[in-house]
């Protein structure tokens, strides 16, 4: 049996709003009721600007008696909410809201409800958006637990903080342009295990190499991988019964520099015209997860952390410099990439680095032909402790000169060298090799409904050191010693309204093994 009562009046500028809401149940064995009242009062003070104070009480009580023991059921659960909260005008650009609310929770105990836990919680936000040129979302969140009984309650005594920044900036006359993200807090992090679970050929995102030829799957002969019909394992994590106190934060950014936008100021008009031809972007993404030693996590850039404490560490850092990035003609970009990442998993920690530089070029002959260049060089490892036989660490050269023609707006071919060296340092084996590759790509569209996409690659390796490893898998990208060849053709059609279809076929004969064909045919419906 339900009953439900609601009230709601102003009383001179005071909007008080009351429910009280009252389940009864009864069966053979139970007995129980579900109380939940709530009341709030509140008053907009208009000559403060519209601020909002105001009072509220809330409290559930979901109690389940068992008949026959005369006990209360698992199930059965209660606490009580009281806050505070002073809100600013909501139609107003810049706003700001404060909450202070304390809870009391209970849990079965024998025969009754009996208290467990308090909690003080302090919440602010705020918005400035009044410039639109700089604008500034902050949220803030402070709680501290207090435990009565901890032989009742998993939970211990707390204090944790949650916080986010969130800024986007366009300053002198959007010379500058950015956005950036600062984000802190903490939780309960589930110790977890995982394994890997076959799946269609191209559904997953791992590859089983069987490294020893036992017929045996091992954690450490699981690749990401490179070839749709080698993607045949998911990773499946499941998480455990014991939780660790955890704490994390993140901090990102992206902006640009565009001098072309301040370059009327400088003189003389050499120097202008000069500057102006630059172009700057940079990106940030770092992510760091640890366990919990009673401070929150506020620096993500601290370092080195202990391995006791690290959970999760992730970083990510791209640097371009461009010349004449805009020019139809002729342009030039020096680009840095810097990837690390930190992992706890169950057999130990994994460590992935990656690091490039990359210089290229293009050129534009009579709007028909892109000339372009890229050279590249960089360091590629992974360290886990735990699997000896998976640790490398090598350099990686490459030169990649192609040639895109441009016979119209329907079609367009690009062949392409690519020369490539690798060396993994001696330490972790010695391994070397070098790659040939000359590709060659074509696109064709028609009506602005149909694509057509075909490539080819003839890579010829020369790799010394020993196959079938993680090493020789990453460092041949999937391929093998000697002559490989790869191609593919991708078809993409849009059908009556929003409806498009895309068939694929990649073909590839790597070294002297068998060729393997694969297809796939998907449809979808755009809105």
């Amino acid at each position: 049996i339900r009953n439900i009562i609601s009230e709601s009046q102003n009383i001179k500028g005071f909007q008080f709003t009351g429910i009280f809401n009252l389940t009864n149940s009864t069966t053979p064995f139970d007995k129980g009721y579900y109380l939940r009242p709530f009341a709030d009062v509140h008053k907009t003070f208009t000559k403060f600007k519209n601020i909002t104070a105001g009072v509220s009480w809330t409290l559930e009580h979901n109690e389940t008696r068992n008949l026959l023991a005369d006990t209360v059921t698992p199930y059965s659960f209660a606490f009580e909410t009281i806050s505070t909260y002073l809100n600013s005008d909501v139609s107003k650009p810049n706003t700001f809201s404060f909450t202070y609310f304390t809870r009391k929770d209970k849990m079965p105990f024998g025969k009754e409800l009996v208290p467990v836990d308090r909690s003080h919680n302090f919440n602010f936000q705020s918005a400035l958006l009044k410039n639109k040129n700089s604008q500034l979302r902050f949220t803030v969140s402070y709680r501290i637990l207090n435990v009565f009984d901890t032989t009742i309650t998993t939970q211990r005594k707390d204090k944790s903080l949650l916080g986010r920044i969130d800024y986007s900036l366009v300053a002198w006359k959007g010379f500058l342009t950015g956005n950036f993200l600062y984000e802190t807090g903490a939780g309960q992090e589930p110790k977890r295990d995982f394994s890997y679970i076959e799946v269609p050929a191209g559904q997953g995102q791992y590859a089983w190499i069987d490294y020893n030829n036992d017929g045996v799957q091992q954690l450490n002969e699981f690749e990401i991988a490179l070839f749709p019909d080698q993607a045949k394992y998911v990773r499946i994590y499941t998480p455990t019964n014991q939780y660790i106190k955890s704490g994390y934060s993140q901090f990102n950014y992206a902006f640009s520099l565009n001098p072309k936008l301040i370059s009327k100021n400088i003189h003389p008009e050499k120097l202008s015209n000069f500057i102006s031809r630059f172009y700057f972007q940079s990106a940030l993404q770092t992510y760091k997860k640890q366990i919990s030693n009673g401070s929150p996590a506020i620096n993500p850039l601290k370092s080195p952390i202990a391995d006791t404490s690290l959970l999760n560490l992730n970083y990510y850092l791209s640097n371009t410099l461009s010349f004449n990035k805009f020019s139809p003609s002729w342009g030039a970009d020096i680009s840095n990439i810097t990837n690390y990442n930190k992992s706890l998993l169950t057999y130990g920690f994994e460590t992935l680095q990656l690091s490039e530089w990359a210089i290229k070029g293009r050129v534009n002959i009579a709007k028909t032909y892109t000339l372009e260049y890229i050279q590249k060089y960089g360091r590629n490892s992974l360290s886990t402790p735990s699997f000896v036989n998976r640790n490398y660490h090598f350099t990686i050269i490459s030169v990649e000169p192609k040639l895109t023609y441009f016979p119209g707006n329907a079609l367009r071919l690009q062949a392409g060298y690519q020369y490539i060296i690798k060396n993994n340092q001696p330490v972790f084996g010695g391994e070397k090799a070098v790659f040939n590759n000359i590709n060659l790509e074509s696109k064709y569209n028609t009506f602005s409904n149909t694509s057509i996409t075909a490539k080819f690659t003839f890579s010829n390796i020369q790799f010394t050191g020993t196959s079938n490893t993680t090493i020789s898998y990453i460092m041949l990208d999937g391929l093998f010693p000697g002559k490989n060849y790869l191609w593919s053709i991708s078809l993409t059609k849009r059908l009556i309204n929003n409806l498009e279809i895309s068939v694929d076929y990649e073909g590839r004969k790597p070294g002297t093994s068998a060729t393997i064909h694969t297809g796939r045919a998907s449809i979808r419906a755009l809105f």
